[in-house]
């Protein structure tokens, strides 16, 4: 049986107690980080199968932290912050967070997201070996990748499950909760609008113009859809 390996990072360590323990009762390794440079550090030494971050960490915080993350690996992350407003959970899920967890928590809550996350699998469409061929784009599932007429597009994993998703079936209008289902699972907790989020994100890294897409489009009041023209 592999063991997943969980890295807690939090400036409280009664709070690292708390969670190492309802953890490690459900299986998981757990590694602890107390401030931002040290949980860069042991995410580049040892590889964790998740994160568990802090937003409000002494020195580099969470938000920081998690960008220079996003430079050297895609890890899968969940934010944890005492501040609700809705601007730090944007802010967290842009730069690539997979979820987003605020104190006070339930630390039984806080595993069964990481299990959710983690159960995900970081890429279940890759299991279809074909290739999507778009006039703009092609994705090739088995591989992961998505080529562009201008090159390779960059793609968090979360982006790539999100896009394979839709391309899968052009033409189609997915509600948010369908995509959630699809792509995050389906006993995720979050908020639907992490959708959107990332849809946005997805947009800017593929040069679709909301606006004017051609691409996904918004169905207003419903979803998405994905109307990139067959090769």
């Amino acid at each position: 049986m592999v063991v997943r390996t969980v890295l807690v990072v939090d400036d409280e360590p009664g709070i690292r107690t708390v969670l190492r323990s309802y953890l490690e009762a459900d299986g998981f390794a757990v590694e602890e980080a107390g401030d931002g440079v040290a949980a860069i550090a042991a995410v580049r030494a040892r590889e964790p199968d998740l994160v568990l971050l802090d937003v409000m960490l002494p020195g580099v915080d969470g938000v920081e932290a998690l960008r220079q993350l996003r430079t050297f690996t895609d890890v899968p992350v969940i934010m944890v912050s005492a501040r609700a407003e809705e601007v730090d959970r944007l802010v967290g899920l842009s730069l690539g967070a997979d979820d987003y967890v605020t104190k006070p928590f339930s630390a039984r809550e806080v595993v069964a997201r990481v299990k959710t996350v983690l159960r995900r699998g970081r890429g279940s469409p890759a299991a279809d070996p074909e290739r999507l061929r778009f006039t703009e784009l092609e994705i090739d599932l088995a591989a992961r990748t998505v080529r562009a007429p201008s090159g390779l597009v960059e793609l968090s994993s979360l982006e790539f499950d999100l896009l394979a998703a839709l391309a899968a079936a052009p033409g189609r209008v997915f509600s948010r909760a369908q995509l959630l289902q699809k792509v995050w699972g389906y006993d995720f907790y979050g908020d639907e609008r992490v959708v959107d989020v990332h849809i946005r994100s997805l947009r800017a890294r593929l040069g679709d113009d909301a606006t004017d897409p051609r691409l996904i489009a918004t169905v207003r009041g419903v979803g998405y859809k994905f109307i990139g023209a067959a090769a």
